[in-house]
């Protein structure tokens, strides 16, 4: 573990409270590590960048997968997932994943989650890509991750967890031996405290989502800007398979020109039955793989888009019209609300759709209890690389990942025996900071802050250079581009949330341009066009990713596809 020294221009900390645990995030995984941190005894803040529920997870539409059916068992689920992650999963992680994920989701509806059932009260099951059972549990039709936001929230609150919204994570504090010693954090006018603060305390879970928005078009929400990645590429932390980025194969296309947060037609529409065609009708994926259109997500996503470069076309269609308007509305009125306010009716005609940026399978790379290469730091959810995912996350494994891999870090912390001392928490007023508790490293210096005109930049430069197609040549120029932009830092307005949020999408996305130019090879949702084949020989392995006190990228591979240790290879007690 190297100390970068690196850290966001930000003003000094104004004011602080402690605490045991510091979750940042409020999607599954946070709020599972907050809620089992605080069963635990530990005095837990949870730090959220809008509201509670405003995170990616109430964006889940197709439900959360277990071995929860008939006939269907961990070790079933377990091959899907690796046929899906190519090669690259890591299957001690898969296998804990399976194993204590059944489990892990009967929690959560003693927690308070309702998920639909049969007339019998059977928790109802469908399919989606890749999976070759009925594993699927889903909530109001097509709103599963609405409703887990909405039983974990209410949770918390009843729990009474310290919270602090609308406030943006900015930098780790460590203390003179490099261990974890909290965050700073800026709260956006909102709450008790205004401006840039810190949470102190001896363990940080990163909780933080995905970088859908370093793409022009993505399925993610604003907040998706990385900020996790980032601080934890700052503090020294090993980031891994950022490279393969999930394009989800249909989402609502809504023009060429159109950027930001794309409506998602879940593949839950596909798993009941809903067929990919041309405009002449003609379904183009039978014959492409033995699931059809319920192949994996690459797969998929490829098809689409060689179907689009072939015909010269924007986009292609879903077509569910065979479901009927009660099926519809029953099963999926969330996504016939979202294409009825964008004009179409999928009762009465297809819907066009397109690959748009979805989910990073990559992020800060953890063990099996959530540990990063940074003592203290863990990660879970979409911001982590648990190995579980491999090349390509095999669907609706994203929500029970959050689950299984936040119990384990709420384990961990609690047996290492760690208190702060928290007083504090219970107190109203805020606790000055000594300069020196502020500073990320006190030989480091801050990044220069871009000004925020640059995002729509960097989100185009991506979508062209390293989206569904790269190639050696499209890489290098969006490489050079990013450098550009990094070279013109000099030029950066003051601190404030849309100068750190488009500083740390750059961050992200040299990092991501990076690693897919040294991958020459196609394998899950990376492709190259000049490299087509998958090469086990050569890159059956993973990237590992830090930044060096030289701000430069320092990219390494794997001996093989197991992760090596992140600081020791003590293993995880049953």
């Amino acid at each position: 573990m190297t100390s970068t020294g690196i850290r966001l221009d930000a003003p000094a900390a104004g004011w602080a409270i402690d605490a045991d645990v510091v979750v940042v995030g409020s999607g599954v995984a946070g709020l599972t590590a907050a809620l089992r941190c605080t069963a635990a005894g530990l005095a837990t803040v949870v730090v959220t960048k809008a509201r509670l529920d405003d995170g990616s997870t109430r964006w889940a539409q197709g439900g959360i997968a277990a071995a929860l059916g008939e006939g269907d068992t961990p070790g079933q689920h377990l091959d899907d997932t690796l046929v899906a992650g190519v090669g690259l999963c890591d299957e001690d992680a898969v296998r804990l994943l399976v194993t204590e994920g059944p489990d892990a989701v009967r929690r959560l509806i003693a927690t308070g989650a309702h998920f639909d059932t049969d007339d019998s009260g059977t928790i109802s099951l469908t399919r989606e890509g890749g999976h070759h059972r009925h594993r699927i549990a889903h909530a109001g039709g097509d709103a599963t991750g609405a409703e887990i936001s909405r039983a974990l929230v209410e949770a918390v609150r009843t729990t009474a967890v310290r919270t602090i919204e609308n406030a943006l994570v900015l930098d780790l504090l460590k203390d003179a031996d490099g261990r974890t010693a909290g965050i700073t954090l800026h709260v956006m006018g909102e709450g008790q405290h205004d401006g840039v603060g810190a949470v102190r305390a001896p363990a940080v879970v990163l909780a933080t989502g995905g970088m859908g928005q370093v793409f022009s078009a993505t399925t993610n929400p604003s907040v998706s800007t990385g900020d996790g990645v980032a601080l934890a590429l700052r503090a020294g932390a090993e980031i891994s398979d950022l490279e393969f980025v999930q394009f989800h194969p249909t989402v609502l296309f809504l023009g060429a020109e159109s950027e930001g947060q794309q409506p998602l037609v879940s593949e839950a529409v596909r798993g009941e039955g809903a067929h990919l065609v041309d405009a002449a009708g003609t379904r183009f994926m039978l014959g492409q793989h033995e699931l059809a259109e319920l192949a994996p997500r690459d797969i998929v996503a490829k098809a689409i888009t060689r179907r689009m470069q072939a015909q010269g076309a924007a986009h292609m269609y879903l077509d569910a019209r065979h479901f009927g308007a009660e099926m519809w509305a029953r099963r999926f009125p969330t996504i016939l609300a979202a294409c009825r306010s964008h004009g179409i009716d999928p009762v009465t005609e297809p819907i066009p759709v397109a690959p748009a940026a979805h989910y990073a399978s990559g992020g800060i790379r953890t063990d099996l209890r959530g540990r990063t290469t940074v003592p203290g730091l863990y990660a879970c959810g979409e911001a982590a690389c648990t190995g579980v995912h491999g090349a390509n996350r095999l669907a609706s494994n994203s929500l029970l990942e959050g689950l299984v891999f936040a119990e384990n870090i709420a384990a961990d912390i609690a047996a290492s025996g760690a208190r702060a001392g928290a007083a504090d928490l219970a107190g109203d007023a805020p606790t000055p900071v000594p300069d020196k508790a502020v500073e990320a490293d006190p030989h480091g210096g801050p990044v220069p802050l871009l000004d925020p005109a640059a995002r729509i930049r960097i989100q185009r430069i991506m979508t062209t250079g390293a989206g569904v197609l790269r190639s050696a040549e499209s890489l290098a120029e969006a490489a050079d581009r990013l450098e550009a932009i990094r070279a013109d830092e000099h030029k950066a307005a003051v601190p404030g949330v849309e100068a750190w949020e488009t500083t740390n999408l750059l961050l992200v996305a040299r990092v991501l341009v990076a690693a897919a130019a040294a991958r020459e090879e196609t394998r899950g949702c990376h492709w190259r066009e000049d490299r087509p084949d998958r090469d086990d020989a050569a890159w059956r392995r993973h990237l590992v990713v830090s930044i060096t006190p030289g701000r430069s990228l320092d990219i390494r591979p794997t001996d093989s596809a197991t992760f090596p240790p992140t600081l020791d290879a003590t293993p995880l007690e049953p």
